[in-house]
């Protein structure tokens, strides 16, 4: 007969082996992705540093206010990264309606009162403190979860996702996706269309999907060109794209100035501190979109280079996981996520040295932003969750 004693004894046992599973899970983790967002973090942390700390002065402000709230955002990601690591992402698909519904009504309250415009952008929700929240920095967590869970469960007898769950996995994705069009937030909207590309090629949709995903968004942007749906400075940024000489003093002035920063590190740089475009604020926004460009100045392309490469290993890491996942749900998260992380890079750096259009998207794990760290690390403790989980049941 087991005693009250003996119950209490056997729930205690279950308890330490639960957690010592966990904790044994973790010695399994992916330590080169791990490595790598630790370097990109501190580099990131110093060139956020560089970017304010002269303008600071300026102003009067503490000179590191920035880095200091920077370094807190990054102790509060790293801890959302690990408590994400510690679940089991399989558990997701419990609580997916949950995150998607917290993700729409926080791009909802953005359109009400309670959003600010910043930098041209109704894409913020300021709680006070120097202090904001963008919610569609969290959707992407929200969209590839739930892309995951819908695409990830074929039929019976389907290889693939079928008709419906493409359909709704469109629809479902779509819900978002207007919403931040509403803000306007176009980087954003382009992270979501490369996410669902990439996830629906992943799960084995059929390709006739892709292709008429593909002509019809190109079929939309003209149609949204053509009939005027874009606000004049997003059309004022493609103008600059395509050639950043005819508005120098304008919209080409963001592109402008970021190329000759970069130009101007040669293959070492002027050393860290001692950029003289960041030091004199020549381009904008240097600690979020445009810190590709202080790395360029004062690291020079071999410090610029070296970014770019520890970025690579996440990515690298990422598809590896993706391939090595126990389940195609996890297949799809890791998927989902290297989509997004890869685009974002690809995009940012791509706008500092002008082989791409100008876009509010900062540079994953370097870039200053509390919201973007916080999803940052939420999507690379899915990575490690899927790694850690990488056999299936016993």
């Amino acid at each position: 007969m087991i005693t009250g004693s003996g119950v209490g004894s056997v729930d205690a046992y279950a308890a330490h082996r639960s957690w010592t599973s966990r904790l044994s899970g973790l010695r399994r983790l992916d330590l080169p992705m791990l490595l790598a967002v630790l370097a990109l973090s501190a580099v990131g942390a110093l060139l956020v540093r560089s970017a304010t700390f002269h303008l600071l002065t300026e102003q009067g402000k503490d000179p590191e206010g920035f880095l200091k709230r920077h370094i807190l955002n990054l102790v509060i990601g790293f801890l959302l990264g690990g408590l994400v690591t510690v679940l089991d992402y399989r558990l997701l698909r419990a609580y997916v309606p949950i995150l998607y519904g917290l993700a729409c009504v926080g791009l909802l309250a953005v359109l009400t009162p309670l959003g600010s415009t910043i930098n041209g952008s109704h894409s913020w929700i300021v709680i006070g403190g120097g202090f904001q929240v963008q919610p569609s920095e969290f959707a992407k967590v929200g969209l590839v979860v739930l892309l995951a869970m819908i695409l990830g469960e074929p039929r019976d007898g389907e290889i693939g996702p079928g008709r419906r769950d493409v359909l709704l996995a469109l629809v479902l994705a779509g819900v978002p996706g207007m919403l931040i069009m509403f803000q306007p937030d176009l980087g954003t909207t382009l992270v979501f269309i490369a996410v669902v590309l990439g996830m629906l090629a992943i799960s084995g949709a059929q390709k006739r999907w892709l292709v008429g995903l593909v002509g019809g968004g190109i079929a939309a942007g003209f149609a949204v060109y053509f009939f005027g749906l874009l606000k004049a400075y997003q059309i004022a940024r493609f103008t600059a794209f395509l050639d950043p000489e005819a508005d120098p003093r304008g919209a080409g002035y963001n592109a402008q100035q970021a190329r000759i920063a970069i130009g101007s590190g040669g293959a070492f740089g002027k050393g860290l501190f001692h950029g003289e475009q960041t030091g004199g604020h020549f381009v904008p926004e240097q600690q979020t979109d445009f810190i590709f460009t202080v790395a360029g100045e004062e690291l020079g392309f071999v410090g610029a280079a070296v970014i770019i490469a520890l970025l690579g290993v996440v990515l690298w890491r990422g598809l590896r996981i993706a391939t090595q996942a126990a389940d195609l749900f996890g297949t799809l998260v890791a998927t989902g996520v290297v989509c997004w992380l890869g685009f974002q890079t690809f995009e940012n750096v791509g706008m500092t040295i002008g082989i791409m259009p100008i876009t509010g998207l900062p540079l994953p794990f370097v870039s200053y932003g509390g919201s973007a760290t916080f999803a940052n690390m939420i999507a690379f403790g899915l990575l490690q969750a899927v790694h850690v989980r990488r056999r299936p049941f016993d």
